[in-house]
């Protein structure tokens, strides 16, 4: 069974759906069948999550809590490995598109591995809000760059 909560946070509201304590999917949403499609999932109640502690715990200063929750991502095999690359990269600490994608031993895939972050449907706990753009700018974030940017000052303080 698939269950979701809604927490306020300093970025909006933000929802997080679970299945057996595992996050399924997350977002920038107030939205739960909205954040379960992204995720091609459906039919979740409301309910309690696990991981609500880990929201809490990051937007209080614990920018690490989210890679502490486990999370069951789905998707193609490439983009599995790029989510999995993501939770590795520290919180405070950013890659470009082009260095994920060297990480993979695939340096031709950064476009890819943009793609992988653009579908990421577990936002938060597979941080792609720590990828940019090779010149360093923020590029696009499902969620808006302001949320992004808000994240990356959050971990750097």
């Amino acid at each position: 069974m698939l269950t979701h909560q809604t927490l306020d946070t300093p970025d909006g509201p933000f929802t997080v759906v679970e299945r057996d304590g595992n996050v399924v999917a997350a977002a920038w949403s107030a939205d739960p069948a909205e954040v379960a499609a992204r995720a091609g999932l459906a039919g979740s109640v409301d309910g309690t999550v696990q991981a609500a502690d880990a929201v809490a715990a990051y937007y209080a200063g614990d920018a690490s809590a989210p890679g502490r929750v486990p999370v069951e991502a789905r998707g193609t095999a490439f983009r599995e490995r790029v989510w999995e690359a993501l939770r590795a990269i520290p919180a405070g600490e950013t890659r470009t598109y082009g260095e994920v994608a060297q990480e993979l031993g695939s340096p031709g895939a950064s476009r890819a591995v943009g793609g992988a972050c653009g579908a990421n449907p577990i936002a938060l706990f597979v941080p792609c809000h720590r990828v940019h753009g090779a010149s360093g700018a923020l590029t696009g974030f499902a969620w808006g760059v302001d949320v992004k940017r808000s994240l990356l000052a959050r971990e750097s303080a």
